[in-house]
C-alpha cells in the first residue's frame, strides 16, 4: 500500500513538470512571436526614418537649388525678395526636424566609412578647385556603388572600401555621392546660362 502511495506521488509529481515544461513553452513561444512582430515593427520605424531623413536632404537640396537658381536672377526686385524669405522660412522649419537613424559596425566598419568619407571629403574640394576633373572622379565614386555596369571607368580602391561598410552606410555613401552629382550638374548649367547670357549681351545691346 505504502509503495503504491509513492509511485503515485512520482507519478503525479512527474505529470506536474511535464504539464509545467509545456506551459513554458507554450509561454517561450509566445515570447519569441511577440519578439518577432517587433523586430518587423522596429525595422518599419528604421526605414520610415531613413525615408524621412532623406526626404529632408530633399528639400534641403531643393531649396539651396531655387536660392541659387538662375531663375531667381530673371525676377524683379520685389518679388526677389519675397521668394527669397519664403526660402529661408523653409529652410529654417526643415532645418527644425531632426531625424537620425543609428548604425551598428564593428571596428572594422568604423575604419571603412571613415576612409570613405575621407575620399569623398577629398572629391568637394577637388570640385571647388576644378569641377571638370573632379567631375570625373565623381563619377569613378559613383560606379563603384552601382550594381549594374556603368558607362564610366570603376575606382576599384573605393569599390573595396565601401563593401567593407555597414549595409546602410553603402547606402547613404551612395546618396551623398548622387546629391553632388546633380549638384555638379546644376552648376554646370548655371554655368552655361550665364555664358550664354554673356554671349548674347551684345547682340542684344544692338553690338556687332
Amino acid at each position: 500500500m505504502a509503495q503504491a502511495k509513492i509511485q503515485a506521488k512520482m507519478s503525479d509529481a512527474m505529470c506536474s513538470k511535464f504539464s509545467r515544461t509545456l506551459s513554458m513553452a507554450d509561454r517561450s513561444g509566445q515570447l519569441l512571436e511577440s519578439l518577432d512582430q517587433l523586430e518587423m515593427r522596429v525595422e518599419a520605424l528604421r526605414e520610415a526614418a531613413s525615408a524621412m531623413e532623406q526626404e529632408r536632404e530633399l528639400i534641403l537640396e531643393t531649396i539651396q537649388s531655387i536660392q541659387s537658381g538662375q531663375e531667381l536672377r530673371n525676377i524683379s526686385a520685389g518679388e526677389k525678395e519675397e521668394l527669397t524669405l519664403t526660402a529661408n522660412r523653409l529652410m529654417g522649419r526643415t532645418l527644425c526636424v531632426e531625424v537620425s537613424v543609428g548604425t551598428i559596425r564593428n571596428s572594422q566598419q568604423e575604419e571603412a566609412l571613415r576612409q570613405a568619407t575621407s575620399v569623398i571629403d577629398e572629391i568637394v574640394q577637388r570640385l571647388l578647385d576644378d569641377m571638370v576633373s573632379g567631375r570625373q572622379r565623381l563619377l569613378a565614386l559613383h560606379a563603384a556603388c552601382v550594381t549594374e555596369a556603368p558607362p564610366v571607368p570603376i575606382d576599384q580602391k573605393f569599390q573595396a572600401i565601401v563593401i567593407s561598410c555597414a549595409l546602410e552606410d553603402q547606402k547613404k555613401i551612395k546618396q551623398r555621392l548622387e546629391t553632388l552629382m546633380r549638384n555638379v550638374a546644376n552648376a554646370e548649367k548655371n554655368i552655361k546660362i550665364m555664358d550664354h547670357q554673356k554671349l548674347e549681351d551684345p547682340k542684344a545691346n544692338g553690338c556687332q
